[in-house]
This record gives C-alpha cells, structure tokens and sequence, in this order.
C-alpha cells in the first residue's frame, strides 16, 4: 500500500464535473479559491468548475457526491436522469439503503430503502422506472402521474402499465395507492403529454376511452392515416393542437383533414386553452358530438370527477 501522501499528489480532478471539498483538498485547491470565481457552489461542500454547464443532470450527480456511493437518484431527481416529464420541483432526492448513510443537506432530500430497485442508467445510480413511478406518487398529481407512467411505458424496454401496477401493489413506498390508481390509466404508443392530459380529461368526466394514435381507413378500406384520439364508431376524432408545427407538418395536418372531412370523420382540435383554462368548454363540446353521432357508451351526463384535476380558468 503506498503513502497517502503519494495517493494525493497523484490524485487529478475532472472539475467539469461535482466534486467534494475533501476532493478539492486533495487536489491542492485552496479553500480561498474554491470561494473564487473558478468554482461554483452546487450545495453544501460540492463544487464544479464555472465552465461547466449547469445542466438538471448535473444538479443530480452533484446531489449524489456527499454520499459517496452509498446512494442513489430516486424521486423527482431520478425523473429528471430519464428525462421524465414533471412539474419543477426544487429539491433533490437521494435513497440509501441504510440510515447510518443518511446525509443532511439543504436542498437534498434523503431517502431510506433497505431493498431498492436501483439501476444505472447514463453513469448514474438511479430508481429503476417502476419504482420511479410509485415514488412520484407521493410528489405529483394522479394526471402529472400518468403523464410520467405513459412516458416511461413507451421510452423503456419492458416497462408495462401491468409492471408499474406490480410495483405499486406490493405496498413497499408511501404513494403506492394512488400510483395503482394511476397505473390503470397508462397507455402505450402516447407521443406527448398533452394527449395524456386531453385523454385523462375524457376519461375522468365518463366518457369512453378513445384509441390512442389509431390509423383510422378511408372508403377504399386501405389504412391510411393517424389521429390522435379516435372514436371509430361514430367517426369521431379528437386531436390536441400545440399551433407549434413546422410548415410541412402542417401541411399534413390540413391533407389529413381533407380526406376526413371527404370520409364522413369528425374532427374535434383541442388547444393548450381547453385544457389549461376552459377545460369545461371542451368536454361540452366533446360530449355534444359524440352523442350527436351516436357513439356508443356516451352518459347522458358527465361526470364531476375531472375537475379537482382541470380547473377552469375564466
């Protein structure tokens, strides 16, 4: 075994990326200059040289230096290393297997699990997807919920609704209730959050579930084109706008609702506003052609269950 002081005049550090002050110590950096414009302060003790991009990833390997190993990105922290999206939330979260490796920080939440499901994924320890998903239960909404259950379901190889529900039935975390419930309403083959959000919004006011992203025939009986939401019995379609196309895009959109219009489909465009704002406007507006159209299944009247989740803004 050599001189620790041999180890430390050996010792390089990769100041691109967060490092302890007792790295710092070991790098010859004085604690004058770590204070210095060179370094920014990450949290307590944790550094990373001012050149480097303050990115949420790096935000969560920083989360992680004070631990040493002993832990890894859970919660909100572990939603931003999937790229999961979430409303912003301010702290970070850190799980341990053990509370003799608890860390107190401000800024950092820590977590104990004596059994995790716990991965790597991009170099970094973090909450496998489906006990990521019972986890956010307890930090988000039951519609922000299935919009992060969707998410994972069509970014991760073997990510079921059914694999999220398993998780979440064995009780093991705080939330594991309300993440069952949301894993009933995750789907596959969702292109966005918005369309979880207008689905959701369908589905907790009573009306029947539509398709999701379904190819929808023409008169010829050939399958040609892709809605967003699709009532094949009543020829209906409901498809969220974000007015954000490029022009081709919508130069598509526009040809697909030509030949819609020429095959006897109803279209129903929803912007950001009839969720955001007027989310009543929209399920009138939905309810009153579905059942015009006689869709099958459509209640005479909706449901109250959607507001808590949709308030209206007039």
């Amino acid at each position: 075994m050599g001189d620790p002081t041999d180890e430390d005049e050996a010792f390089v550090l990769d100041a691109s990326r967060p490092f302890s002050r007792a790295d710092a110590a070991k790098a010859k950096i004085k604690p004058s200059t770590l204070r210095g414009p060179r370094f920014t302060r990450l949290f307590s003790g944790v550094y990373v040289s001012t050149d480097a991009p303050l990115t949420p990833l790096q935000r969560v390997r920083a989360a992680l230096v004070p631990f040493r190993g002993n832990g890894f990105a859970s919660h909100a922290s572990a939603a931003r290393v999937y790229e999961v999206p979430i409303p912003t939330l301010p702290d970070e979260h850190v799980t341990v297997t053990a509370a003799a490796h608890r860390r107190t920080h401000p800024g950092i939440v820590c977590h104990v699990m004596r059994k995790p499901r716990a991965v790597v994924f991009d170099g970094i320890g973090v909450s496998s997807p489906d006990q990521l998903f019972t986890e956010l239960a307890s930090q988000v909404s039951l519609v922000d919920l299935v919009v992060a259950g969707d998410h994972l379901v069509r970014r991760h190889r073997g990510v079921t609704a059914s694999t999220l529900a398993d998780f979440a039935a064995a009780g093991v975390l705080p939330g594991s209730r309300v993440a069952a419930t949301a894993a009933g309403y995750v789907r596959e083959n969702v292109r966005s959050p918005m369309e979880t959000r207008l689905r959701m919004l369908i589905v907790l006011a009573g009306l029947p579930e539509p398709r999701i992203n379904a190819l929808v025939g023409t008169g010829d009986g050939m399958l040609k084109r892709e809605h967003d939401l699709v009532y094949a019995a009543s020829k209906t379609v409901v498809e969220y706008d974000g007015q954000q196309h490029a022009a081709e895009q919508w130069e598509r959109d526009l040809e697909r609702r030509e030949e819609a219009d020429d095959d006897g489909w109803r279209i129903l465009t929803v912007v950001a506003k009839g969720i955001y704002r007027r989310p009543d406007l929209t399920l009138e507006r939905i309810h009153r052609v579905l059942l015009e159209r006689g869709e099958p299944g459509v209640p005479k009247h909706l449901s109250d269950a959607w507001r808590p989740h949709f308030p209206v803004v007039r």
